[in-house]
């Protein structure tokens, strides 16, 4: 008796929540892409619809709204298909099952193609493969597989080779495919001098879960795109700690139980010596 009662007061609580964290999930996922303009004007078409219908008491539309959920939802899946399947391809993926050394190896294989490419100013666009595949996003490219180098990296971005042009998927430690068409994104908001390279590597994220590291041909500026969104300008140091972050298999948590033993065996320290933060000379930049 006791039982069903609480079950009965606290279910609209639970409702309440699960609905809260569903919407802000959607909202998160579809934020900063090109289907957010999509979702805001069909919400606003449905609401306006519905409040008309209400309020004119239309028996025939009312009817007609009751019955569309099955129609909803398959345009749903429709409209909204790129990020539904890197929403799962984030779900389904196990980082535990990867190997923490061959990431760290691969992210450092980066750092040092990036920072000799910005060096002699060679345009480079370089996708990180994760759970979802690369193969079905790209509209073409020559198959590589080969390990993946900074020798081997710089070799196929060197200006005139015969796939140079385009990008370049790594899965783990190897290099995939070369000279591959990414997806531009549809976006209007971005700023007109942004090239192509920038264009393909949002697009790619937009429409998979992948990580795209970018170099400037012009100004040898590294940049990495990431569900949708772009940074700009951004210091190799900045890289490796995002790109550590997101492919890097988190450590256990040390517990309590740990820190008291390791307190108790360590020897009490002077207070450290606050300081300032030295100013930044260039902040990198954001595009949502």
């Amino acid at each position: 008796m006791m039982g069903e009662r609480i079950y009965h007061d606290w279910r609209p609580a639970l409702e309440i929540i699960i609905l809260t964290l569903g919407i802000y999930s959607a909202l998160r996922m579809i934020r900063g892409t090109r289907s957010a303009p999509v979702v805001t004007g069909f919400i606003l078409l449905l609401l306006t619809v519905t409040l008309v219908t209400l309020a004119l008491q239309l028996t025939v539309l009312i009817t007609l709204l009751k019955n569309v959920a099955g129609i909803l939802a398959l345009a749903v899946l429709i409209l909204f298909q790129p990020e539904l399947r890197r929403l799962l391809g984030e779900l389904g993926s196990l980082p535990i099952l990867t190997s923490t050394h061959e990431q760290r190896e691969a992210i450092e294989v980066v750092i040092q193609t990036c920072e000799n490419l910005s060096e002699a100013r060679i345009g480079a666009l370089i996708a990180i493969e994760r759970s979802i595949r690369l193969e079905e996003a790209v509209e073409s490219g020559i198959r590589v597989d080969c390990e993946a180098t900074p020798e081997m990296i710089e070799t196929i971005f060197f200006p005139n080779n015969a796939v140079h042009d385009g990008g370049l998927i790594l899965k783990g430690d190897r290099i995939t495919h070369a000279a591959c068409i990414f997806p531009l994104t549809a976006r209007k908001d971005l700023a007109k001098s942004m090239g192509t390279r920038h264009r393909a590597a949002i697009g790619l994220s937009e429409e998979t879960d992948a990580i795209v590291v970018v170099v400037s041909e012009e100004t040898g500026a590294i940049s990495y795109a990431h569900k949708g969104r772009l940074v700009r300008r951004v210091t190799l140091e900045a890289l490796r700690e995002f790109l550590s972050a997101e492919l890097v298999p988190p450590t256990r948590t040390r517990t309590w139980m740990d820190w008291l033993r390791r307190s108790r065996k360590e020897a009490p320290q002077p207070p450290a010596v606050l300081r300032e933060p030295e100013s930044e000379t260039h902040a990198p930049t954001v595009s949502p």
